[in-house]
């Protein structure tokens, strides 16, 4: 297991969930932590906790990944100490609505695929040429079953999933001979803020999603991100699928 003692580490959607979970254990490995979200009350809440868990630093940045200007000034203009990450998790992302798509709302469908997508692209640019030109690091996409498998009413959620992985295998083999990894870890049913997000606010119908289910928790994940961070230089955990027991594919769930 490699050491991430001291070193830098980016996170995104730091303020709730997946990202808050990889903050947390990440800062327990004594990483520096710069967390990113556009919630800047909720990551200055969490701050005091990462660095009781043991980050030796940790710089807030508040931001909307789906503004490219936004991200060019705040990533792209770091201190010196800040600027180059040793392992960056490209996590910011959501859902909109579960309407077919014949009955979808576009206004869902262009926040997906600004923040999915054209977010997640912003993030790796600003952070890749750095990377390279150190000559290592770790890039950590946090993609979805939804990325491998269509759901009913996931349509266009799935479509910006099935793009994190083609950018995830395409930057692979752009960065092949850098010194610099890249990897996905796609989770299955996790309970976060995932489906109150999806169904905007509506707390009811998002415990429905998880009523009789075990499903991953966010930390269950983060685990697995911190593995792929910590192997070897020369180990390359490209692809991850993590599930609940409970779920064999997108749609095949077992309730108590």
């Amino acid at each position: 297991m490699e050491s991430l003692q001291d070193r830098t580490v980016w996170v995104t959607g730091a303020s709730s969930g997946i990202g808050q979970a990889c903050a947390g254990l990440f800062a327990a490995e004594g990483c520096r932590l710069l967390v990113v979200a556009r919630r800047r009350e909720r990551l200055e809440t969490l701050q005091n906790e990462w660095t009781q868990l043991g980050a030796p630093e940790v710089r807030i940045e508040s931001l909307d990944v789906r503004d490219p200007e936004g991200v060019q000034a705040r990533l792209g203009s770091l201190p010196a100490a800040w600027a180059t990450p040793e392992v960056l998790i490209n996590n910011a992302g959501l859902s909109r609505g579960l309407a077919g798509l014949q009955d979808g709302e576009i206004r869902d469908w262009e926040e997906m695929i600004d923040t999915n997508v054209k977010g997640l692209l912003y993030v790796d640019r600003v952070a890749a040429p750095k990377m390279v030109a150190a000559g290592r690091g770790t890039i950590v996409h946090i993609g979805s079953i939804a990325g491998r498998q269509v759901y009913p009413g996931g349509n266009v959620y799935c479509a910006s999933k099935y793009a994190v992985r083609a950018i995830t295998d395409g930057l692979r083999i752009d960065l092949l001979g850098s010194g610099v990894r890249v990897t996905s870890v796609d989770p299955g049913l996790v309970e976060t803020e995932f489906s109150e997000v999806r169904f905007r606010g509506d707390l009811e119908k998002a415990k429905k999603v998880y009523d009789g289910l075990q499903v991953l928790t966010a930390e269950d994940v983060a685990e697995v991100v911190l593995f792929a961070a910590t192997r070897p230089p020369h180990v390359v955990l490209a692809e991850s699928l993590v599930l609940p027991l409970c779920q064999a594919a997108a749609t095949h769930i077992h309730r108590e």
